[in-house]
């Protein structure tokens, strides 16, 4: 156990102090509150879904919706300057808004995102708006169709604000490798918001947009959400459809959610997961209720989680890891603890094995998914006298340098002379992973850990060191390899910035077991107290936390 933990003295000079437990009345066992109804009135203020909140004032009149784009797209004008998250903002939101006010008039149904400002990071394909996944190769590309998880978005009556930046195809941890502009951190704009989807995670915490879409291929929303202060939710391989989005590794790729509760990134997930016959590696699994998870902290019992197993991942704490992040981690751990959670160290001894297998299979596999790219059959192409010349000019042209890095590294491992000492070895080791993840969720019922191994560091600190950028990935890949879902919710702060840096917490659950991490995280989120994960940029707004 780890209840013999004293509260790190570090944090005790924090702003805001960060894990404060607040009792609650026994009212309802935890297993009969999934048959709640979820309405904004079960919500509490301190987890406000604004998916929920949007929709009652929308069917109340309180607002209209293009009051309520208005004032987000004011926001994002005032913020863009400084942030740069966007890489191009729609220019129908207010058309959007307009028509769905005209159906409220009619007293018309509404979808359940009716009104909700979903970003979409610039890999994820919209046919009406570009989509560049930050390369010069594409730029200018607009395509001619939805990706399947923006299509549902609309279909259920979310508006689109805009594509956001992201380190070019996916590939990087900073949001620098971007061949357009440099996305900034709403909490100091000195500092790196997280890759690859770094504007996607800063337009949510700044609310430049209510919710967003990210894709994952090894932490790509999980490490920015604990960058920026938000929620980001991975979810399991084959939950959503990968169609649309634009191939980094594919056996890795999946599209995930930022949000500034656990409700809104699990309402979003609920609204885009399922079967698709467009993506043959999409799950036929029946989509759970996740929205039923998402209960009043006035129908909790005061040890809510009693009886839960949750195991700390011992070497996510070892050497490399800064004081404030392994600081904000035992202190959740002791939240948990409190909540009734039993909380035990676990050792996964094939952790560290994960990094160099992630870099060899996503590089390999990115070699072959962007050879498409060579000016004929996709991507701008350079004029050129010869053919073998304007393939080598169009792509040299085209792709940054950690691009073409990664497409010679993965190149290099596919050779035929180098295939079973890398890519097969790889694939052997990713084996074990799952193995051992299966083995440590067999006896826990959630894994924790931090979310990257320290807060936000300043823009371009690791820019010019690729293997520093890489190694800040250890916390993350292996969900990836092993294929499993994962949520990440700010839990503290670490120093830094004017009001401290945001820490994340990553919770890892088995294959297709969502609702048990959002259950979870709805209720550690709900029963902090003192912790405003609001930037100081838009702190003296009147904005829910």
């Amino acid at each position: 156990m780890l209840s013999t933990l004293q509260p790190p003295r570090s944090l005790s000079h924090f702003r805001t102090k960060p894990l404060l437990l607040r009792r609650h009345t026994s009212l309802k066992p935890l297993s009969s509150l999934s048959s709640q109804p979820v309405t904004h009135s079960t919500l509490t203020d301190q987890s406000k879904s604004q998916i929920l909140s949007t929709r009652d004032s929308l069917l109340s009149r309180q607002i209209t919706a293009a009051e309520l784009a208005e004032s987000f797209l004011a926001r994002l004008r005032r913020t863009e300057p400084h942030l740069r998250s966007f890489l191009h903002v729609s220019d129908s939101v207010l058309a959007q808004a307009g028509d769905l006010d005209d159906k409220l008039r009619r007293n018309e149904e509404v979808g359940p995102l009716a009104g909700v400002l979903v970003a979409v990071k610039d890999n994820i394909c919209t046919a009406e708006i570009p989509s560049t996944a930050g390369s010069r190769v594409l730029e200018g590309y607009t395509p001619p169709y939805d990706a399947t998880a923006v299509r549902k978005i609309k279909e259920l009556g979310g508006i689109v604000v805009g594509k956001t930046n992201l380190d070019e195809f996916g590939m990087g941890s900073t949001t620098e490798g971007s061949a357009f502009q440099v996305t900034a951190n709403p909490w100091d704009t000195t500092r790196v918001p997280g890759g690859s989807s770094g504007g996607s995670a800063a337009a949510v915490s700044a609310r430049q947009s209510m919710v967003s879409l990210g894709s994952d291929t090894g932490g790509s929303v999980r490490q920015p959400a604990s960058f920026c202060g938000v929620v980001g939710l991975k979810p399991t391989y084959g939950r959503v459809s990968r169609f649309g989005l634009m191939a980094y590794a594919s056996s890795l790729d999946v599209i995930g959610c930022f949000g500034t509760s656990v409700a809104d990134a699990g309402i979003l997930l609920h609204a885009i997961s399922g079967h698709d016959r467009l993506d043959a590696t999409s799950s036929k699994r029946e989509v759970p209720d996740l929205a039923s998870q998402f209960v009043s902290i006035s129908l909790l019992e005061s040890k809510p989680l009693k009886g839960l197993k949750i195991g700390l991942i011992r070497e996510t704490l070892d050497d490399g890891v800064d004081i404030g992040v392994t600081s904000a981690i035992r202190t959740a751990a002791l939240h948990l603890e409190e909540l009734g959670c039993s909380v035990t160290e676990v050792s996964l001894p094939s952790f560290s094995l994960g990094l160099p297998a992630y870099y060899v299979i996503a590089s390999s596999e990115s070699s072959s998914n962007l050879s498409r790219y060579d000016g004929l059959r996709y991507g701008n192409q350079v004029a050129a006298d010869e053919l073998n010349s304007q393939y080598m000019d169009s792509r040299a042209k085209g792709f940054g340098s950690e691009v073409k890095r990664r497409i010679l590294t993965g190149t290099y491992a596919l050779s035929a002379g180098y295939y079973d000492a890398y890519y097969k070895r790889a694939q052997q080791v990713r084996t074990i992973i799952r193995k051992s993840f299966k083995a440590a969720l067999d006896k826990h019922d959630i894994l924790i850990s931090p979310a990257a191994p320290s807060a936000a560091y300043k823009i371009g600190e690791k820019k010019n060191d690729p293997l520093a950028m890489y190694a800040g990935d250890i916390m993350t890949v292996n969900v990836n390899l092993a294929g499993l879902p994962a949520l990440v919710l700010p839990c503290g702060f670490a120093e830094g910035g004017s009001a401290g840096l945001p820490v994340g917490l990553q919770m890892i659950g088995a294959a297709f077991d969502e609702e048990k991490l959002l259950r979870v995280g709805h209720i550690f989120e709900q029963t902090l107290q003192n912790c405003r994960f609001v930037p100081p940029m838009i702190a003296d707004e009147d904005i829910p936390c």
